[in-house]
């Protein structure tokens, strides 16, 4: 039993016993609490619906043994009596090995988070999924510069320095690519806040089309006469965009003239008659229609009606269909269209 009570790097043999069984006792330990949770998340996400889950079982799927097993072999030495230097050495590579496994971790969070957002999103915007690629690439950019960081100044490195010519060089490279940075974040900006989307019918200034793609710099339309209409993700952000795609209902008001010599009360069945031909419409809602102005040479009729719906060529069967009916009932009661006239009178010279 003297050779338990020898000493070796200052410790005794015992103590290296004791350091040694614990390190094994807690590292099969880890192995089975690993495979059990593993085990039992994976049958939580077969019967819950969520993010949470999914995300926890990757986080315990992507801890790497190495960060373990130094995890373990710290926590063993606890029963040892090491230098000073050599126990700076190992809390240090504690620290290095945690920093690292944290960013395996955020990084894992980060993909699995935008992955069930990108197929949520590929359906209704299959635009977005270059977009969100982007996204995850600069997010595993800046995990990773963020722990970088951390070891370095774990590892006693002065890195003021460092973060002040990244600032500096990164000022640089903004200026000299703020168009594209530019474009970059407008392209996230139409992604994540959606002021439209793909599909949707869009008048930007005298151009108008339907959105085909939305591209990291550029964003591109098909014109009603065919042509691709192509425009940059800033510019396009600051200008002023009519989004048809997002109206619901669709105000119509139109105006019909007719003679000066229409009886009265023929007059005032011609909002009756309006009325009746918007209502025999499916999916139309009537608001007004009234006797607004005396015109240059007819009498005009002001009505105003909603479809509900955004399809314009829904809108003009429907607008075809309620003048047809209009003609209809007007040829009924005699009542007659204006159209531009002149009345002239001549008068005879009594010489």
């Amino acid at each position: 039993m003297e050779f338990l009570h020898t000493q070796i790097f200052g410790n005794m043999v015992e103590d290296w016993a004791a350091a040694f069984g614990i390190f094994t006792a807690l590292l099969v330990l880890a192995f089975f609490l690993r495979r059990l949770i593993t085990k039992q998340l994976n049958k939580l996400s077969e019967r819950h619906e969520g993010l949470f889950l999914p995300i926890l079982l990757a986080l315990v799927r992507r801890t790497k043994w190495l960060f373990i097993i130094i995890l373990v072999l710290f926590i063993s030495s606890v029963v040892l009596i090491l230098p000073e230097k050599a126990q700076h050495i190992l809390q240090s590579i504690v620290i290095v090995t945690l920093l690292i496994q944290v960013g395996i971790w955020a990084g894992a969070a980060l993909r699995l988070s935008i992955e069930q957002y990108r197929q949520q999103q590929v359906s209704k915007d299959p635009a977005s999924v270059t977009t969100l690629n982007v996204i995850t690439f600069i997010g595993r950019i800046g995990i990773w510069t963020i722990v970088l960081l951390l070891v370095l100044d774990n590892l006693g490195v002065n890195i003021t320095a460092l973060i002040a010519g990244l600032g500096v060089g990164g000022v640089a490279v903004a200026l000299a690519l703020q168009t594209i940075l530019g474009d970059l974040f407008a392209s996230l900006s139409i992604v994540l806040d959606k002021p439209f989307v793909v599909g949707d019918f869009l008048i930007i200034g005298d151009m108008l089309g339907s959105v085909e793609y939305v591209g990291l710099k550029t964003t591109r339309l098909r014109s009603l006469s065919g042509e691709q209409l192509i425009f940059s993700n800033s510019d396009l952000l600051n200008s002023r965009i009519r989004n048809y795609g997002r109206m619901f209902e669709r105000r119509v008001p139109f105006n019909i003239g007719v003679t000066y010599q229409t009886p009265r009360d023929k007059l005032i069945k011609i909002p009756e008659i309006i009325h009746e031909a918007i209502e025999q419409q499916d999916r139309t809602r009537f608001d007004r229609s009234n006797f607004k102005e005396y015109g240059n040479f007819a009498l005009i009729f002001e009505s105003v009606y909603y479809i509900k719906s955004s399809d314009y060529n829904e809108y003009m069967d429907i607008q075809q269909a309620i003048n047809l009916h209009i003609h209809e009932r007007f040829e009924q009661e005699s009542i007659e269209f204006a159209y531009p006239t002149q009345t002239l009178y001549v008068q005879k010279s009594s010489n």
